[in-house]
């Protein structure tokens, strides 16, 4: 597995962030900015189809939104709709080609797609496809399903995608564009979030989550539906249950870690969500301290709420840098931890002689972790207590997260105890699985995926190669030509 496989920080890696819009005079320049609040799931490419009715307009690149796009390339994407794609790659090398929307002509005429999540059976599907003389242009899994539109032998555009996405398994929230309509659906397990938002122009939005309506004025509405397809055109929204029901698989994950705390998904507040998983960390591992102290940014919330539970004070301890590129020069002369310094700065102050709780969301491989607390004790900690609001991950993901490989993961083979000696904390605590789930209920019964942490995948993964999805297509990771 390659080291990029998690961010700078230890975490998995941002899986892909969508937005769209129908009905607006400023569709790409809204969908511009809708892109840019969700960069967080996805820095590797950005891009933007639009429609004025008569034909598709497209630009992507590589990088982030900012980088990507211009005044004069936004200008260019004219129409009243449009949809956007940040991509991080779960399948598929890191190149333009495989930038979304993708892209297509066929005898359903020119349509776009954009895609967040992972699809477990599409290196069956595509070899299939290629043996019946299928010639594909991207490495990406989403592009399978082009395919299968393409050879339905279907001249209704609805019929033709209800067909193809019956073939396919696994995880996809879709936006797909034509000319005269914007199509949004979710897979029958619900695995990844997509919001619906309306404007007070009357324009149709939607997106990965809440916060991208935020900067583009439009009101939440709901959640799209485990298993619904919505068609928005010149006549309104209709919605469609082509699929067949199954229960709801939640990614549990999206609440502990990606998604940001200001947005709504799965039908309540991500902010709450992570204060009630910090609550139920302290009643779990409760331990006796001075400051409570948030590995930044993601763990904030969930440190908040350990610090209202239990009565200890919250502090800055920890600075996290914003600016850090894809890559960065070592000095010469060796820094010891110089990736996680880089990263993180301690605030000696604040932990100086002081019983320290350190709150985070997840271990990895726990090589960051442990320069942390390396850090957190040279700045003059007299106790290091790590507390985990996420139970151990043990497993790899296979619906859109890029969770390393079962091998890669420290608590797959060490237990808590082991783990507690090699970080070099005074004590370790992770929330339990059990508890996880009573903190994400708040009042409401829900089915969550949790098979990064108990194994128990909803959908069986069909595709002949094993392990973390990127490699589904590691025969196609060849070099760019340029």
């Amino acid at each position: 597995m390659e080291e990029r496989s998690l961010s700078g920080d230890g975490k998995p890696r941002e899986e892909c962030g969508i937005y769209g819009i129908h009905g607006c005079r400023e569709a790409a320049n809204f969908t511009y900015l809708g892109l840019y609040s969700l960069q967080h799931r996805g820095q590797e490419s950005a891009g933007i189809v639009s429609t004025n009715g008569e034909r598709l307009y497209r630009y992507a690149g590589m990088g982030q939104v900012a980088q990507v796009f211009n005044a004069d390339k936004l200008s260019a994407l004219v129409g009243s709709a449009a949809i956007g794609h940040n991509r991080y790659s779960t399948t598929g090398a890191s190149f333009l080609r495989n930038a979304q929307p993708i892209r297509v002509e066929s005898h359903l005429g020119s349509f776009a797609l954009a895609h967040n999540g992972n699809l477990v059976n599409s290196w069956t599907v595509r070899k299939g496809l290629e043996s019946s003389g299928s010639i594909f242009q991207t490495t990406v899994d989403s592009e399978v399903i082009v395919h299968l539109m393409s050879r339905s032998g279907m001249n209704d555009f609805l019929e033709a995608l209800s067909s193809a996405l019956r073939q396919i398994k696994g995880a996809y929230s879709l936006l797909v564009l034509t000319r005269d309509a914007l199509y949004a659906v979710r897979d029958p397990n619900g695995f990844r979030p997509l919001v619906y938002g309306r404007r007070a122009d009357g324009s149709h939005v939607f997106a990965s989550e809440t916060c991208a309506f935020d900067i583009s004025e439009a009101q939440y509405v709901r959640d799209i539906k485990p298993g619904e397809l919505v068609r928005v055109d010149s006549r309104g929204m209709t919605s469609f249950f082509p699929f067949e029901r199954t229960g709801e698989s939640l990614c549990i994950f999206e609440n502990i870690y990606f998604s940001r705390p200001d947005s709504m998904i799965f039908g309540a507040s991500v902010y709450e969500m992570r204060k009630n998983l910090g609550r139920m960390l302290a009643r779990q591992c409760p331990t006796e301290a001075d400051a409570i102290v948030a590995v930044p940014d993601s763990s904030t919330v969930a440190a908040l709420g350990y610090a209202e539970e239990s009565g200890i004070p919250f502090t800055i301890g920890l600075i996290r840098s914003h600016y850090i590129g894809r890559t960065f020069i070592e000095p010469e002369q060796r820094i010891r931890d110089f990736g996680a310094k880089i990263k993180y700065n301690v605030i000696a102050s604040a932990v100086r002689e002081k019983r320290v709780v350190l709150v985070d969301d997840s271990i990895m491989r726990g090589t960051t972790s442990r320069k942390l607390i390396k850090m957190v004790r040279a700045a003059g900690a007299r106790e290091v207590h790590l507390r985990i609001s996420a139970p151990p991950t043990r497993h790899p993901c296979f619906y859109g997260i890029d969770i390393p490989t079962e091998g890669e993961l420290i608590a797959a083979h060490h237990s808590v105890e082991e783990i507690e000696s090699y970080l070099e904390v005074d004590s370790l605590g992770y929330l339990s699985l059990e508890n996880a789930h009573e903190a994400m209920m708040n009042g409401r019964k829900r089915g969550w995926c949790d098979a990064c942490f108990s194994g128990r995948y909803p959908i069986a993964v069909d595709d002949e190669k094993d392990g973390n999805q990127k490699d589904l297509f590691s025969e196609y990771l060849v070099e760019e030509i340029r």
